[in-house]
């Protein structure tokens, strides 16, 4: 009886610690970088999905049209909520979309202006990025967070002053803390 139960507890101690090494090998594939979400664009490429012969090309754009995706809602709440979610994964352009809806909620709305400028960015359309951010710093140049926005997308386009003008500008406005000393790296970080 004695042997039993050694062995069962030695089973139990051996089945959790091969459950640990195996969660541990595997999370990182499963597990995505806050970092890499939020502040590079993502440069992976999807495979090629392989069709049957009897779907065509038009019925895969069918497919991938709004009416098939996510219903079209008029909630604020709601689309903000979408934005948010289509960036964190890397869709730009669905972020972006969902942005320009909210503005036709909110138009003076910064914390809009700031999403849709550093999404606008990660396309490629720096200028016009550039031009929502400054919209929004002319809407509330109180803002500290799209001063360190503007700072940092003028820093990715090598507009060492530009980017140095709105950094100092997120250092000295505001009280987020965590906003102030990102803004301070990236100053130190400038030419």
């Amino acid at each position: 009886m004695i042997h039993d139960t050694k062995f069962w507890m030695l089973f139990t101690v051996f089945q959790v610690l091969f459950g640990l090494a195996v969660f541990a090998i595997t999370r990182d594939h499963y597990v995505q970088s806050a970092d890499n979400v939020s502040t590079r664009p993502s440069t992976t490429v999807q495979p090629a999905l392989a069709w049957s012969d009897s779907i065509t090309q038009t019925d895969i754009a069918r497919l991938n049209s709004p009416v098939f995706s996510r219903s079209p809602t008029q909630d604020p709440a709601e689309i903000s909520r979408q934005a948010d979610d289509f960036f964190a994964s890397g869709q730009y352009q669905r972020a972006a979309d969902s942005y320009e809806r909210l503005l036709t909620f909110s138009p003076n709305d910064v914390r809009i202006h700031n999403n849709l400028g550093i999404t606008l960015h990660y396309l490629g359309r720096s200028s016009e990025a550039l031009q929502r951010l400054n919209d929004g710093v002319a809407m509330d140049p109180e803002n500290q967070r799209i001063w360190l926005t503007l700072g940092f997308v003028n820093s990715q386009l090598g507009n060492t002053d530009q980017a140095r003008t709105a950094l100092t500008s997120a250092t000295q406005i505001g009280t987020d803390e965590s906003i102030r000393q990102s803004a301070l790296k990236m100053l130190e970080e400038l030419p």
